[in-house]
């Protein structure tokens, strides 16, 4: 489409063979950001050489999980892939033989996410309950967007350098002109988002009946392609979330600001999407629940297994790309 060199490797995803095809699912982006935009992402395995280029080299699944950990070292299109990979498939059996012969260190945490890694796990909500969740949630709003002129935008200004609001809030949108060696075109002119305030996103999961459920919300984005996908407990990309800490205005903020150093699974922060946002970056984490925390939860809110969860990535926009990413952190060895 951009009329320069085809982008490395393209040729063997092209011509992969059925057998050579681990993974192929076409994902949604950023409903907040992208208009019914979808990615197809694809894993395959092939027993052929070949050639590692400059910029290329091999990392095994549990380095680039390693890499997470730091901040803004793996990029956004690598976790959405990874994330279809699956931790597994554990019976009862297969647990305790891990136990006895593995360098896992086994906490509760540990313990509950290789159960909930199962698709015999004991589960809160039956898989049936979960699809008339999310039928109730998508029959109960209606999603219309209409394009409409830049200059007929509300609250919206339209500068000599960028479109922003008029409160500076949200994000605004800039020119570049880029220069890069690297890339299938080496120079190119384009509009990127620029983010004017940090994000978050966050799933908190607890241990029911010894199996790790997630707390995922039903969310609405203007972009989505099918009005609500699953997204993850905290989920807050366009408005200052301290702010709205304060004013105590979303589910389950406070207690993931609040959380125990001990109760934090994962934090760092994550880049979004280089090719089209400017230096966007949100904080990621994942709080692992005391034992007393309520399982009641507000009613566009449903607890999940691993499973669950990856059942649902294996078809088209249900889990969302914010989502995606934190699973795809997800290990046993902490």
């Amino acid at each position: 489409m951009h009329q320069g060199n085809a982008p490395a490797y393209l040729e063997y995803f092209q011509n992969a063979t059925k057998e050579e095809i681990l993974l192929d699912q076409l994902q949604s982006e950023q409903g907040a950001r992208f208009l019914k935009k979808r990615n197809r992402n694809i894993i395959i395995k092939i027993e052929k050489e070949i050639e590692v280029l400059e910029n290329f080299l091999w990392l095994t699944l549990a380095q680039i999980k390693e890499l997470m950990r730091y901040d803004n070292v793996i990029n956004m299109d690598t976790r959405t892939v990874i994330s279809g990979i699956p931790l597994g498939d554990f019976s009862r059996e297969s647990i305790e033989v891990i136990r006895t012969i593995s360098d896992i260190h086994f906490t509760k945490y540990t313990e509950a996410l290789l159960r909930s890694s199962s698709d015999e796990a004991q589960s809160y909500n039956s898989l049936n309950d979960i699809i008339l969740f999310i039928t109730n949630q998508k029959c109960n709003y209606d999603l219309e967007v209409q394009k409409m002129p830049l200059i007929d935008l509300k609250d919206w200004v339209i500068g000599e350098n960028s479109i922003h609001h008029k409160d500076k809030k949200y994000f605004e949108i800039i020119a570049v002109d880029i220069k890069i060696g690297n890339r299938e075109v080496i120079n190119w002119t384009q509009p990127m988002v620029r983010p004017v305030q940090e994000g978050i996103c966050a799933f908190i999961c607890k241990s029911i009946n010894g199996v790790l459920h997630f707390i995922v919300q039903a969310k609405l984005e203007c972009g989505n392609f099918d009005v609500i996908e699953f997204a993850p407990t905290v989920q807050c990309l366009t408005d200052n979330y301290k702010t709205q800490y304060s004013l105590g205005a979303l589910p389950f903020l406070k207690e993931v600001l609040n959380a125990k150093p001990e109760n934090i699974i994962f934090d760092t922060y994550q880049s979004e999407e280089g090719g089209r946002f400017y230096r966007e970056q949100n904080k990621s984490m994942v709080i692992f629940a005391d034992e007393d925390f309520a399982v009641l939860l507000p009613e566009n809110y449903i607890w999940m297994t691993y499973s669950q969860i990856q059942t649902f990535m294996k078809h088209n926009n249900y889990v969302n790309i914010q989502a995606r990413s934190l699973l795809s952190a997800l290990t046993f060895d902490l």
